[in-house]
């Protein structure tokens, strides 16, 4: 039986396959799901290579944050090596079943700074992903080698979405913000962090910009392929 259109393979980048069904997420005023994000991640990590940052997968955060087995999640995070990275991007899901393949219907990021030992939680849509964050924190907090368990900051001024369905749009913006100030050695005042570049970059317009800037991606690599 063949393959529907939808599910025409566009692009191998990484471990992200794309199919034509992604294409038409970021087409139209769609919520991204898991590949689109990871793919993006996954840009990123290109971007910027240093084995200070990591980005985690949606699939491998929604794992760490609803893992059943709380006694096997100390192997399962052990490959991530967290106590080595000085800045860690967690995406964060509103999906509580581990049955349902991405499922859900609210994105938010969680990222861990190392030398503020400080954890922020940038939620585009007043904070209702919060009891999802702050079950994500509490699972890794342990495991960042850090002397003492890092701190869990609400960011009250992050960027707030304009309608029902950009938040994933947000996180990849906000990531892509966090990451340039690490990248860039910003001051790292626990007050600020990278909070103020966020304010100033991650505006409706940019945002809204972001679906054609991850499509052109899209098309770019597949079309070198």
């Amino acid at each position: 039986m063949g393959t529907s259109a939808a599910d025409e393979k566009i692009l191998s980048y990484n471990d992200v396959v794309l199919r034509r069904s992604d294409l038409d997420i970021l087409s139209g005023p769609h919520f991204l799901n898991d590949r689109i994000i990871e793919f993006y991640f996954s840009f990123l990590t290109s971007c910027y290579p240093s084995q200070d940052i990591l980005l985690v997968p949606p699939s491998i955060a929604f794992w760490i944050t609803n893992c059943p087995d709380i006694e096997s999640i100390k192997d399962f995070l052990e490959p991530l090596n967290l106590s080595g990275k000085k800045l860690v991007i967690f995406p964060v899901n509103n999906n509580v079943d581990v049955n349902q393949a991405e499922g859900g219907s609210h994105w938010s990021l969680l990222a861990f700074e190392r030398n503020t030992n400080v954890f922020v939680h940038h939620d585009s849509f007043g904070g209702v992903n919060g009891r999802h964050a702050r079950r994500l924190y509490k699972t890794v907090v342990g495991f960042m080698g850090t002397s003492s368990n890092g701190d869990y900051l609400e960011c009250t001024s992050s960027p707030q979405q304009v309608n029902g369905y950009d938040c994933g749009l947000y996180v990849t913006a906000i990531a892509r913000t966090i990451c340039s100030w690490q990248a860039n050695g910003e001051s790292k005042d626990k007050d600020d962090l990278w909070f103020s570049a966020v304010k100033e970059q991650v505006t409706p317009f940019a945002v809204s910009e972001m679906r054609n800037e991850i499509l052109g991606l899209i098309r770019n690599f597949a079309a070198m392929q």
